[in-house]
């Protein structure tokens, strides 16, 4: 019994692929034997999309920086879209998303976005929404790679001031090594002392 195939030779030893047509219905077909249409997944703005990527972490920041941007991103909460700057939070928020977490301060099931969002705009950490003011009250390098800074944040609505505690910490390894990540913004007092139903 014999096996027999057949290979055929390239026409062209080229490195480069053969040149490709660009059909009206968005589909390239190259220039070779195969008939199937494939479709073009990345738009022509690929690489200036790329660059604007979703505000959050940056290896430059220090700890300074990522408390005022979370407080910025705060502040100007419903710009571009409502509660962008709860996702901007969400985003440097250090906690494992399939473990409780102490980040507001009692162990809260923060996995899902839905959740962390509600807790700001409880009564106690709304003011955070649209603030009109803040000052820096302390900053403190507990550890090398731990940060803790007290903000008075005066709120949108008449009397409405509360003072929080943002405890950044710097990741060391991992695919976060060197960035400065929120591990818990706590509120000064008893925030959920009437309950919470998150």
């Amino acid at each position: 019994m014999s096996l027999c195939c057949s290979l055929s030779t390239p026409k062209s030893m080229s490195p480069f692929p053969k040149r490709s047509k660009i059909f009206s219905h968005g589909f390239i077909r190259a220039s070779s034997s195969s008939s199937a249409d494939v479709p073009d997944f990345l738009s022509a703005d690929w690489l200036e999309s790329r660059r604007k990527r979703p505000f959050g972490p940056r290896l430059t920041f220090s700890a300074e920086e990522a408390v005022k941007h979370q407080l910025d991103a705060l502040k100007y909460n419903d710009q571009p879209r409502q509660d962008y700057g709860i996702e901007v939070m969400y985003r440097f928020a250090g906690f494992d998303p399939f473990e409780r977490s102490k980040y507001f301060g009692p162990f809260f099931d923060l996995g899902q976005f839905e959740r962390f969002r509600r807790i700001f705009h409880h009564s106690t950490y709304r003011v955070l929404l649209g603030h009109k003011e803040r000052k820096i009250l302390s900053s403190l390098f507990v550890k090398e790679n731990r940060f803790k800074q007290r903000v008075w944040i005066l709120g949108s609505r008449p009397e409405e001031e509360e003072i929080f505690e943002f405890t950044m910490v710097q990741r060391i390894g991992g695919s976060w090594d060197g960035y400065w990540l929120t591990e818990s913004l706590l509120h000064d007092g008893d925030a959920f002392a009437g309950g919470l139903a998150y």
